[in-house]
Order: structure tokens, then C-alpha cells, then sequence
């Protein structure tokens, strides 16, 4: 069974930084994509980047240029660096894992694993 724990996010003006986790545990699959994806409040939920086990990754049109997807295989952790951070980056972010299955915008399809969030709120 994966299991997905995300930390890292917390409040922080326009223009700064921050940076997600996220432990993983229980995956076995040979070919596998994690990523993240993120709800705003009143919003549906949308995907913001994607890295395969190949370590190719991709991005959410919002958010190239300043975010950074990266996974540390030694420790089983997703990580997202977001720089630049705008009020309309606020909203619940969640790590999600799966077999690989496509990419459609940007992000990973189809993932079946998903963590509780960690909420990232920027204000202007």
C-alpha cells in the first residue's frame, strides 16, 4: 500500500520561497510517475508538476520557470522548490504517485496514491 506525507508548506509573501516534501512508502512499480497538484480554494484541482522514474520531468505552464520538481531516491522523497511565488500559487498541495500512464498539460495521469496536503498560502 503507498503511502504519501507531505510537509513543508506554511505562509509567505509574494516573491518568496518554499519548499514541499514528500515521503513516500509501499510503491513497487517498475515504471511509476509522482507528482504534484494543487486546489485553490473554490477552484478545481489542478496539476503542477510531474517526474517519472526515468527523472524526466514536466510542468504545469503556470508554474514553468519557477518551479523545480526533484526526487531523492536514496530517502524516498518528492520534493517541489517553488521560487517566485505568486498570491495565485495559495491553495492545497498534494503529492500523488501511480504507474506511468501519460502525460496530458503537463502532469502525469491516471495516479491512484495521494496524500493528505499541506497548505501553501501567499499573500500580496
Amino acid at each position: 500500500q503507498v503511502q504519501l506525507v507531505e510537509s513543508g508548506g506554511g505562509s509567505v509573501q509574494a516573491g518568496g520561497s518554499l519548499r514541499l516534501s514528500c515521503a513516500a512508502s509501499g510503491y513497487t512499480y517498475s515504471s511509476y510517475c509522482m507528482g504534484w497538484f494543487r486546489q485553490a480554494p473554490g477552484k478545481e484541482r489542478e496539476g503542477v508538476a510531474s517526474i517519472n522514474s526515468d527523472g524526466k520531468t514536466t510542468y504545469a505552464d503556470s508554474v514553468k520557470g519557477r518551479f523545480t520538481i526533484s526526487k531523492d531516491n536514496t530517502k524516498n522523497t518528492l520534493y517541489l522548490k517553488m521560487n517566485s511565488l505568486k498570491a495565485e500559487d495559495t491553495g492545497m498541495y498534494y503529492c500523488a504517485a501511480g504507474p506511468y500512464k501519460g502525460v496530458i498539460a503537463g502532469v502525469c495521469i491516471g495516479l491512484d496514491a495521494w496524500g493528505q496536503g499541506t497548505l501553501v498560502t501567499v499573500s500580496s
